[in-house]
């Protein structure tokens, strides 16, 4: 019998990308940006999307942070904000690291 999978902070120097699962879109029947995958879709809310928007493999997660931070200058604590969702978007399988 195994206990509960230790959870990790994301750190600023990892690249998360999208899980092959799914697929990341804005679907404008439902006027937000979407996670579809076989068994459904995920409708995301606004700051979700942003995000999700700039996972590509490519980013490191100071990257989307310096950039919604940007984009959002008058927000406050989003750089914890947007670790806190990279960790539950891994939590949830949406994104690998």
């Amino acid at each position: 019998m195994s206990g509960p999978a230790e959870v990790t902070e994301i750190t600023l120097d990892q690249t998360p990308t999208l899980n092959s699962m799914f697929r990341f879109q804005w679907e404008k029947a439902q006027d937000c940006y979407v996670l579809l995958y076989p068994e459904g879709m995920v409708k995301l809310n606004g700051p979700a999307g942003e995000v999700l928007a700039l996972v590509d493999g490519q980013r490191t997660a100071a990257d989307i942070v310096q950039a919604l931070q940007s984009k959002f200058p008058d927000a406050e604590g989003i750089d914890r904000d947007i670790l806190d969702f990279l960790g539950d978007a891994r939590e949830q399988l949406w994104i690998s690291l």
